[in-house]
């Protein structure tokens, strides 16, 4: 297989892009079971939550909540479509793209393959942002369902107890399918330095994991998650706001 329409660097930028995405992917999901990080605080949070919700008689705040955390994945998922459409449409255009962005200095254009292979590039992580949030839309979509059959507070505990664990399963997996969208789009983002040059590619590649990195695991929004569930071993806050 002939792989020289592209060249050897463009080859290097983009396999670390894949092992910054991969590798921060795989390694999220090894420390969510080991340590604090936002989705496993996100899940012991809605645990409280849902206890809360099936002690109380009227529920109704409760489904405005959730319809809240839908209508956001809803937004995401339509502006993924329109992005998406607005790249095929750029791929379809390639001749006028090459030469208006051609004049500019800082933009690196080795051949009309290599234009092709970044732009469906960013096809190919907005199409998996888009999967992403439209299973997450669906899974908050079934846990409407839930919560309107969820046990009264005069049921037993075991009933409660049951009801709880499976819907807090149901919406950490409806999270975490958001989160990987977000997170599709953050890399997405990562790919626009390929334009410049492969460097800055790889680069932006490896800043990416950082901040996703610090957020995830290290952030104050983290401690703050941490903090309303831990009581016996608050973290320190930060005293700005930010």
């Amino acid at each position: 297989m002939n792989l020289s329409f592209l060249p050897l660097l463009d080859w290097i930028a983009l396999i670390w892009f894949l092992i910054c995405w991969i590798g921060y992917t795989q390694y999220a999901r090894i420390q969510h079971g080991k340590r604090p990080t936002i989705a496993n605080q996100l899940a012991a949070n809605r645990e409280q939550w849902i206890q809360k919700m099936v002690a109380r008689d009227v529920k109704i705040a409760d489904v405005t909540s959730l319809g809240i955390l839908q209508r956001n994945v809803t937004f995401f998922a339509s502006t993924t479509i329109f992005i998406i459409a607005g790249l095929l449409t750029v791929l379809g255009s390639t001749e006028k793209a090459i030469h208006l962005l051609s004049a500019l200095p800082w933009i690196e254009i080795a051949s009309r393959a290599a234009w092709e292979v970044k732009i469906i590039l960013l096809i190919i992580c907005f199409a998996y942002a888009f999967f992403k949030f439209t299973w997450s839309m669906r899974q908050y979509n079934f846990a409407v369902v839930l919560f309107g059959a969820a046990p009264d507070k005069d049921c037993d505990e075991e009933e409660h107890q049951l009801f709880i664990k499976h819907t807090n399963w149901l919406l950490s997996r409806a999270s975490n399918s958001f989160n990987y969208g977000l997170r599709a789009y953050t890399f997405a983002i990562a790919v626009l330095a390929w334009f410049f040059n492969s460097w800055f590619f790889i680069l932006c590649a490896s800043i990416v994991v950082l901040v996703l990195y610090r957020r995830e695991c290290r952030s104050a929004t983290l401690a703050a998650l941490y903090n309303t569930s831990h009581h016996s071993s608050e973290k320190p806050l930060p005293d700005y706001w930010g």
